[in-house]
């Protein structure tokens, strides 16, 4: 049950003193939360991004040109058009030093000549303009008579919008919600945490919507700053929560004597690095504590992660358990089975592939296997999590790009073993601040060395103009036996628009190689797929054309080039997960980035630090820089946070605090009792952190 104190919070705006049904469909528009209608609590959140500074108030002589100025003036005289003309109502205001011609095109008469009225003194707001060397003000955002004067804001807020609703209306409803905002008891309060003196939640609310200085809305405000604390601590005790759901939820110790591992490993054409060996060491420790596992498994392309994570498997079968490793498309579950394959073979384990395509004898016999325990090992897809899969003993689950699941279907697969430890594994190197925001429930290993073998990659950029060039020198490499992706641009994030993309290009390449030019995206039948694949991994096709489907795990080691058309519409983290796609065998090779000229500010230094460095975790703290968290890690996925307030590039370095501060508080359970607790309460319900809520209900 959400506390009382916060139920005018959760009243929709549309109830608001003078806004109406016409106006809360457009605040619905702007605001409410998956279609739901907008609440007074969406308005309070919705902050403004920038300020109108009108405290500059000077003499009509003094006053600056292309900036808003506030002037004292009286009106001198009307200048109306004539009947029917469409020529602007224009009106002379003067003081001592000067005059200013105010210009209203397509005016309300009545309106100006209530609003302006001959001879009266007026305080009149906007830009001032020169006009064929006269100054003018068009459509002033403000006039008003010296009552009115007393109560305008000199510093005021500008808000994000919708087609319809006007800023003064927005305005209004948002200082009716701030009206509503209750005295809400202090959740910091106790905390000690190390910061400056902070304000109070809702005086960091009012500072923001009724800011003084421009300064108090800037995102490191101490009144923005303590919004994003608060934030940040709400959704770092809900992770905190979870991840003591699942510690409660007593383990089983996995002690292995790393027989079958060490096998596979003594098979291995070459050594596990020492960020492997690492990371393996801390997945083995969590396997054989007699609490749950749930780690973070981040590593750069090509860094070897999945080896780690078969290792880990293979100790959990020598130990009589079951395995499974779930990743987020066919062609990605497909091959992870055929590298995986014979080296479990090899060290005398069962593996099976589990898929949506399977065959219904195939897949019935898969079934019986892990029912029966038989299939030791199972590699799937979504498939994996369906109700009709059970089960003899599973003791891992691996999911592969975690972020491309939600935290939901990652415990569902969990659940269908007693006490099954989880391993998630994410070849989009993270941020830190990221690590913790939406994995802060996790532990994390972090391989950060290539193995060996791994070539250095040449990327370079060039505008499309020079496509025939491009084209060109493709052909000359491909007489030489080479083999290239060629990505086609990200349109609109949807699979049919960037598909029928491909589908030109792919017909375009076709005049110049014929049918050495293969094509895959996603909205192909699977088989079709698959067979694209075979063919360019046989050689048979020497150009892949591609959407970003293979953007992750796809691996042929023959091919050396790739081409990424439109560069400046992808992420860095995404070039730099294509550019992974080769490097991965003998050959030099070549990431080539195709771009629409002229390229601004921002898409320049993008490519400047793409051509600059191969560091995927370099390459991810500027990503989060120069697009924002929301961005980095793809499309939102269910369980990942949202924030409204904080913003991760600039309120980052408040995560550590946030975090430390959530887990003393559930460690000391005294903390979620009595008053304090009440507090803890009203924030989480504040941010809607219900699951957080029933976590602490259930004890």
């Amino acid at each position: 049950m959400r506390p009382n104190i916060l139920t005018p919070l959760f009243a929709s705006a549309a109830g608001l003193p003078g806004i109406g049904p016409k106006t809360g469909k457009l605040l619905d528009r702007l605001l409410g939360p998956d279609n739901a209608p907008a609440r007074i609590v969406d308005l309070l959140f919705h902050l403004p991004h920038s300020v109108i500074d009108r405290r500059n108030q000077p003499k009509i002589a003094d006053a600056p040109i292309d900036q808003v100025v506030t002037l004292k003036a009286r009106v001198a005289e009307h200048r109306a058009p004539p009947p029917r003309s469409r020529a602007p109502f224009k009106v002379l205001v003067e003081d001592e030093t000067g005059d200013v011609t105010l210009v209203f095109f397509l005016a309300n008469h009545a309106w100006i000549e209530k609003s302006l009225p001959l001879g009266a003194e007026r305080w009149i707001s906007g830009k001032l303009e020169l006009y064929d060397g006269h100054r003018q003000m068009v459509h002033p955002d403000r006039v008003v008579d010296a009552e009115g004067f007393a109560t305008m804001p000199l510093i005021e807020p500008v808000y994000g919008l919708t087609e319809g609703l006007y800023p003064r209306v927005l305005a209004k409803a948002i200082a009716g919600a701030l009206a509503k905002l209750p005295v809400l008891p202090d959740w910091l309060e106790g905390l000690r945490l190390p910061l400056p003196h902070l304000p109070s939640f809702s005086q960091a609310l009012t500072a923001v919507h009724h800011p003084g200085t421009p300064k108090d809305i800037e995102p490191d405000s101490p009144a923005r700053a303590r919004l994003a604390l608060d934030e940040l601590l709400a959704h770092q005790i809900a992770l905190a929560l979870m991840r003591e759901r699942l510690r409660i939820r007593v383990g089983r110790p996995q002690v292995s004597a790393h027989r079958v591992a060490s096998q596979i490993e003594a098979a291995l054409p070459f050594a596990l690095t020492a960020a492997q060996q690492a990371a393996l060491a801390e997945i083995r420790a969590d396997l054989a504590a007699p609490h749950r596992m749930l780690r973070l498994l981040q590593g750069d392309v090509g860094s070897g992660k999945t080896l780690v994570a078969f290792l880990a498997m293979a100790d959990v079968v020598e130990g009589g358990r079951q395995a499974a490793l779930m990743a987020p498309t066919e062609i990605l579950a497909r091959q992870h089975f055929a590298g995986l394959q014979p080296r479990a073979e090899a060290a005398g384990m069962i593996m099976a592939l589990l898929t949506g395509r399977d065959k219904a004898a195939e897949r019935a016999r898969t079934l019986e296997g892990l029912r029966n325990g038989t299939i030791q090992i199972v590699i799937g897809t979504h498939a994996l999590i369906q109700d009709n899969v059970a089960f003899r003993d599973l003791g891992l689950v691996v999911v592969d790009e975690q972020h491309r699941f939600g935290v939901h279907q990652r415990l569902a697969l969990s659940d269908k073993g007693e006490a099954a430890d989880i391993l998630v594994m994410t070849a989009t190197p993270i941020p830190r601040t990221l690590v913790l925001s939406y994995f802060g429930d996790m532990d994390v290993s972090a391989l950060r060395e290539k193995p060996p073998g791994r070539q250095p990659i040449d990327t370079r950029a060039l505008p499309l103009e020079r496509l025939d060039d491009v084209i060109a020198r493709l052909g000359k490499a491909i007489e030489t036996g080479a083999r290239a992706y060629w990505v086609c641009p990200l349109v609109a994030e949807n699979e049919e628009i960037d598909a029928a993309a491909a589908q030109e290009r792919f017909e375009m390449l076709k005049m110049f190689f014929g049918e050495q030019v293969g094509l895959i995206h996603g909205q192909m039948k699977g088989p079709d797929k698959d067979a694209a694949m075979a063919a360019f991994a046989a050689g048979q096709t020497r150009v892949l054309v591609a959407t970003t489907v293979i953007e992750v795990g796809v691996d042929v080691p023959e091919a050396t080039i790739i081409v990424i058309e439109h560069a400046e519409r992808f992420g860095l983290s995404q070039i730099h997960q294509l550019r992974g796609r080769v490097g991965r065998g003998k050959g030099a090779s070549v990431c080539l980035l195709l771009y629409k000229a002229p390229l601004g500010d921002v898409a320049k230094a993008r490519i400047e630090i793409l051509r600059q460095t191969e560091d995927g975790f370099l390459i991810a703290e500027e990503d989060l820089k120069l697009r924002g968290e929301g961005e980095v890690l793809g499309t939102r996925q269910s369980g990942t946070p949202g924030f409204k307030l904080a913003s991760l590039d600039v309120h980052g370095g408040l995560l550590p605090l946030a975090r430390d501060a959530a887990q003393k508080i559930v460690a000391d359970r005294s903390k979620l009792d009595g008053p304090s607790g009440e507090a803890i309460r009203v924030l989480l319900h504040l941010f809607e952190r219900e699951e957080a809520i029933r976590l602490i209900e259930a004890g």
